[in-house]
């Protein structure tokens, strides 16, 4: 058996139509355990001597149209090992329900609002629950931003008790993954770190970076000097030998469109309209290739 001691949150966001999870834990590897989510379906954390089957089994029942709570009642009906288990539900219209053992590990309980459940076990006390929620409900901005208020805030309040090791966070969205064809909008995690809260906020950062959609309104075009500082860069890093010119024509953009897909910042580059560069991407390459 496995038993993540554990503080999470499960949410829905109704008009983004979009599903996570965020967790916490002083367990290897957490993040491959707790979390489970579909796409217009919902999200489960299974936490607490994790009976990993809730994961699965669960999505599978809300998918055929049962709600949070009946989703929740029949998991556990069908489990002996319920008083030692901790549970959040989320389904697809964002009802949320949880459940805390009687047997779970002091401090353990959960609160359950508007589109989302939070819920921990082996806590620092009950002030974790209760500053996640706060930290939820007061952040503004896409979901991923407002679960990871959740977290930070609950590691802030003293989190697992025992100590830090791993945490993850996954959103769903439909066809929101990389390339479009899947719903994994957002699948980071920190499988063992001293300090895995704080790491997997800083890879939430990286993933806006390279997997965000650029904005309209983050589109510089590239003028004159723009042309000749991204010119720069490629023959700073080997990609040319030409000298910066200011001139932006067919061979510097294909010079450039090899520096963004070695980058990684392809979704951010659009090659039908290489008159213009994503604000975003612009400072990821000055902060990473500064002038010295």
């Amino acid at each position: 058996m496995i038993h993540p001691s554990t503080f999470s949150i499960v949410a829905c966001d109704p008009d983004q139509r979009a599903w996570g999870v965020a967790v916490a834990s002083k367990f290897l590897g957490v993040g491959c355990r707790v979390p489970w989510a579909k796409a217009e379906v919902g999200a489960i954390a299974t936490q607490s001597w994790a009976k990993i089957s809730f994961g699965p089994d669960g999505l599978a029942m809300m998918e055929s149209g049962r709600s949070a709570a009946e989703t929740l009642a029949a998991l556990l009906a069908a489990d002996p090992g319920r008083e030692r288990r901790q549970v959040g539900v989320v389904d697809r219209h964002g009802s949320a329900a949880a459940h805390t053992g009687t047997e779970c590990a002091d401090w353990a309980g959960h609160r359950v609002g508007e589109g989302f459940a939070c819920q921990g076990n082996i806590l620092a006390g009950a002030r974790v629950i209760d500053a996640m929620v706060d930290a939820y409900q007061g952040t503004r901005g896409e979901l991923a931003v407002r679960l990871m208020a959740a977290l930070t805030a609950g590691d802030d309040a003293g989190g697992d008790k025992r100590g830090k090791q791993a945490a993850a966070l996954v959103v769903v969205k439909m066809n929101a993954g990389y390339g479009g064809d899947n719903d994994r909008y957002v699948d980071v995690r920190v499988d063992d770190d001293l300090e895995p809260v704080a790491r997997l906020a800083d890879l939430l950062s990286a993933h806006f970076v390279f997997f965000g959609h650029p904005l309209p309104e983050d589109r510089l075009p590239i003028t004159g000097d723009l042309a000749r500082e991204l010119q720069d860069f490629c023959q700073r890093l080997g990609y040319t030998s030409r000298q910066p010119d200011g001139s932006w024509d067919a061979a510097a953009i294909r010079t450039f469109d090899v520096l963004v897909g070695n980058e990684n910042l392809e979704e951010r580059w659009r090659t039908d309209d290489p008159q213009g560069i994503d604000r975003v991407a612009l400072e990821y390459l000055r902060k990473r290739f500064p002038v010295r």
